[in-house]
């Protein structure tokens, strides 16, 4: 038979199983012994020994509680106490707290049955009944309605693909996404990550990282304002100030919107992207309005394709183009449309410039086709050195211009020198302008003067004593000269160039009209 203490709307039944009850007048109390049944408010308890107080509907229990709400939460505890009007319960003792997948334990717990939501402040730990996710913390938030917990102070979750540590953490376990607040490191299976604010994905281990984040997949580094990770779709996103360091090859990416596809083993930069190629003590920086990125399954570079305002810029080598198609494991460069091509004191044009590479930086030949032009400026701007023709090859030695060979229509204008020996000193004296037409030449420099040429089948060729030059035979018909357009600075590769593009020209005629003057 049930027996029934009520009080206004609430009640207590206390089921068959009760050994001994006795009712004390001066505390209001009445004490039941033995193993106990009950039901309190829809709760079902079980418990050792109990106390009821009718008038203010309190609950104290002891030895072995158990409740039971609606079939879908379990709470066990050594000891407990429940105020019936503000539904407040405080537990403790090998504090549990079960539902259908996760388990709760706590030294102590307070738990609200209005909200049903319990809170632990004395560290605890959330398991998870079918797998091996495990989470503990100083401070547990837990929400069995939404499923949803909340955990602060020293914050590790673990399961089978990942360990996060953190300082606040918002795990929703009915969709299997934890979300992150504060300095935060989390571990998988072949990287690590760090950020001060993000969610991950247990489940299909995707994450998004802000706030200083950063991921170590060795060799390659990547941090950035926002950064989207997906490692079984081989797939990243990055946003802002990203940068991505290859500690292997020595190759950094630096761009404001970046995107790594593993499956198709292609990295895309935009946003100012910038690549610096680090293999010698002179760097190789790269720069277009988008950079492709293409690797091979060791993720070593293979390729790199950059469109629209290409710029390059090492300390003695800088180029400019349209596009840009780099084959590293050839070492070969292409540069398309208006490129242009320093060393030193000479510029290079050409449709199409073929950079040939050795050791990833040093630049061995450049090959210049068609409408292949070449300049070296004298004196500061005063006169000019020239190669015009079908193509031109260049080579180099230490990334300075030492020769080139002009093929096919050749025509050259270069000013000889010529050494006076004084008492004092040695005077190099300019002898004059020197104009000669051929199929083939070749020019040999040094240090940025032509010390040599070599001509082929029958040269054309005027010369000018240098205070009768004819001003009209001082420039080829395809004389260019684009100082404006060479970069000085890798910083300036980060900088938009239409301001440049525009002042350009005219400089350029200026040159040309004073040059000689």
């Amino acid at each position: 038979m049930c027996t029934h203490f009520s009080y206004g709307q609430n009640w207590l039944e206390l089921l068959p199983g009760a050994k001994k009850l006795s009712y004390d007048e001066r505390t209001g109390k009445q004490r039941l012994t033995g193993f106990l049944n009950f039901k309190y408010q829809g709760n079902v308890m079980f418990c050792d020994s109990a106390h009821y107080k009718e008038k203010t509907n309190e609950v104290w229990a002891y030895g072995k509680v158990q409740i039971n709400k609606a079939d879908t939460l379990n709470l066990f505890c050594d000891s407990l106490y429940y105020n019936g009007r503000t539904k407040l319960a405080k537990l403790w003792g090998h504090v549990r707290i079960r539902d259908r997948e996760y388990k709760v334990t706590s030294d102590s717990l307070d738990y609200d049955a209005a909200s049903s939501k319990a809170i632990y402040r004395n560290k605890g730990k959330i398991e998870n009944i079918t797998t091996n996710e495990v989470l503990t913390s100083k401070f547990g938030y837990f929400y069995p309605n939404t499923e949803e917990a909340f955990f602060k102070g020293d914050v590790v979750y673990k399961s089978d693909n990942l360990k996060l540590t953190t300082d606040t953490l918002h795990y929703n376990y009915l969709v299997h996404k934890v979300f992150f607040y504060g300095p935060t490191v989390g571990t998988t299976k072949d990287s690590k990550f760090y950020c001060d604010r993000g969610w991950y994905h247990v489940e299909t281990e995707e994450g998004l990282l802000t706030h200083n984040a950063k991921i170590d997949q060795a060799p390659r580094i990547i941090t950035g304002d926002s950064l989207f990770y997906a490692p079984k779709r081989k797939y990243a996103l990055g946003k802002g100030n990203v940068q991505m360091v290859d500690t292997a090859q020595k190759v950094q990416f630096n761009a404001g919107h970046f995107t790594s596809d593993g499956n198709t083993l292609t990295d895309v930069l935009t946003d100012f992207p910038l690549i610096r190629i680090m293999k010698s003590k002179d760097t190789l920086f790269l720069r277009a309005d988008t950079l492709v990125h293409l690797r091979d399954t060791l993720e070593k570079t293979l390729r790199i394709r950059g469109g629209q305002d290409v710029r390059i810029f090492q300390n003695k080598i800088q180029g400019v183009s349209d596009s840009l198609d780099y084959k590293k494991a050839d070492g070969i460069m292409d540069l398309w449309g208006n490129a242009h091509f320093w060393s030193y004191n000479s510029e290079l044009t050409g449709d199409t410039i073929r950079v040939f590479i050795v050791n990833d930086t040093l630049i061995q030949k450049a090959h210049l086709y068609p409408k292949a032009f070449a300049a070296n400026e004298l004196d500061s701007g005063r006169y000019y050195n020239q190669l015009a023709g079908k193509e031109i090859w260049s080579y180099f030695k230490n990334n300075e211009l030492v020769r080139s060979d002009v093929i096919g229509q050749a025509k050259t204008i270069f000013y000889p020198e010529d050494e006076e020996k004084t008492d004092t000193a040695i005077v190099v004296k300019r002898m004059g302008l020197n104009r000669i037409f051929s199929s083939d030449i070749k020019v040999y420099l040094d240090s940025g003067e032509v010390v040599g040429v070599s001509y082929i089948n029958q040269p054309d060729g005027k010369f000018f004593p240098m205070d009768q030059i004819d001003k009209e035979e001082q420039f080829l018909p395809e004389f260019k000269w684009h100082p404006l357009l060479r970069p000085k600075t890798w910083q300036e590769l980060l900088k938009p160039r239409e301001i440049i593009k525009e002042e350009e020209p005219k400089d350029s005629e200026n040159k040309r009209k004073n040059a000689g003057n």
